[in-house]
C-alpha cells in the first residue's frame, strides 16, 4: 500500500499495542485516524502523536457507536475501520469462569465487531466502499485449551468476517480478518510473559500484525483469515471444505454401511 492520503481511518484499542502500530502506519500513509480506547487519555496520547482525533468510548455499547462514527462523518467519513480492540479472561477452567468476564469479554471481543461493522457500513457505502479489519487470533483458527472463551471469541470473528464479506462486496467493501500468533502487547501479562520468556517462546512485534493489517486494506480480497506468525508473510489462511452429503446413501438408494464397507475394500 502507498499510500492513504485523505482516507479517514477509525481505529480501536488504539492506545496500545497492535492499534497503535497499525494507526501510526495509517497516518505515516497519509490517513486521519480516529484513535478509539476506552483508556481515554491513551486515546489522547495515541491521536496527538498521529494528529488525529481521539474518542473515549467502549466498543461494546452501541450509543458509543454511534458517537464514532459521528466524529469520523464530521472529518468527511469513514475509509477504513480496523476494530481491533480484545479483552482476554485467563481463565482455562470453565467451572471457574466469573459472569462479568464472561460479559465483557462478548462484549468487547464480538460485540465491539458486529456492533462496529454495522455502524461503519454506511459511512463507507456513502463513499463508494472501504475496508474493514477485525483482529481476531490464530486461536480463532485453532484450539487454544489456555483460554476458551477467548477462542470462542476468535473463532466467532473469523466466521463473521466469512459469512460478511459476500454482501458487503456488493457495496464496494472489503473485510478480512488478521489472526496473529502471540503478540508482544498489554495483554501478555507478567506471569505470561514470563513463562513464554522461559519457555524460549518469542512474541510477535506488534508490527508485524500492522503489516499484515496494510496487506488486507490495501487489496482486493475479501473475507480472508490472513495469520501472522514469525518467519512468514501475511497469508491467507486456506478453510478446507467440508465434505458434502452422501447422497445415495442419504436416499436409501444403498444398503446402509455399504459405503464405508467399499472404501475399506479399496483401501
Amino acid at each position: 500500500m502507498d499510500s492513504l492520503q485523505g482516507k479517514v481511518a477509525v481505529v480501536t484499542g488504539a492506545a496500545s499495542g497492535i492499534g497503535l502500530a497499525s494507526a501510526r502506519r495509517m497516518a505515516g500513509l497519509g490517513a486521519v485516524v480516529v484513535a478509539v480506547d476506552i483508556d481515554g487519555a491513551g486515546a489522547e496520547r495515541a491521536a496527538k502523536e498521529l494528529s488525529g482525533t481521539a474518542v473515549h468510548a467502549d466498543v461494546s455499547r452501541v450509543e458509543d457507536w454511534a458517537r464514532i462514527v459521528e466524529v469520523a462523518n464530521g472529518l468527511g467519513g469513514i475509509d477504513v475501520a480496523l476494530l481491533n480492540a480484545g479483552v482476554t479472561t485467563g481463565q482455562e477452567d470453565i467451572a471457574a469462569l466469573d459472569e462479568a468476564d464472561y460479559r465483557r469479554i462478548m462484549g468487547v471481543n464480538v460485540d465491539g465487531v458486529v456492533y462496529g461493522t454495522r455502524a461503519v457500513v454506511p459511512s463507507m457505502a456513502a463513499r463508494g466502499g472501504g475496508a474493514i479489519v477485525a483482529t481476531s487470533s490464530l486461536a480463532g483458527l485453532i484450539a487454544f485449551p489456555g483460554d476458551p472463551v477467548y477462542t470462542l471469541t476468535k473463532h466467532a470473528v473469523v466466521g463473521f468476517v466469512r459469512s460478511l464479506a459476500p454482501r458487503l462486496e456488493q457495496q464496494h467493501i472489503t473485510v478480512n480478518a488478521v489472526c496473529p500468533s502471540l503478540v508482544d502487547t498489554p495483554l501478555i501479562d507478567g506471569e505470561i510473559r514470563d513463562t513464554l520468556a522461559g519457555a524460549g517462546f518469542p512474541l510477535i512485534s506488534p508490527d508485524a500484525v500492522a503489516d499484515a493489517v496494510l496487506f488486507c486494506i490495501g487489496g482486493d480480497a475479501t473475507g480472508q483469515a490472513v495469520f501472522v506468525q514469525l518467519g512468514w508473510e501475511p497469508t491467507p489462511y486456506r478453510f478446507r471444505n467440508p465434505p458434502g452429503p452422501r447422497i445415495e446413501a442419504a436416499q436409501g438408494k444403498v444398503p446402509p454401511g455399504w459405503l464405508a464397507e467399499q472404501r475399506e475394500q479399496s483401501s
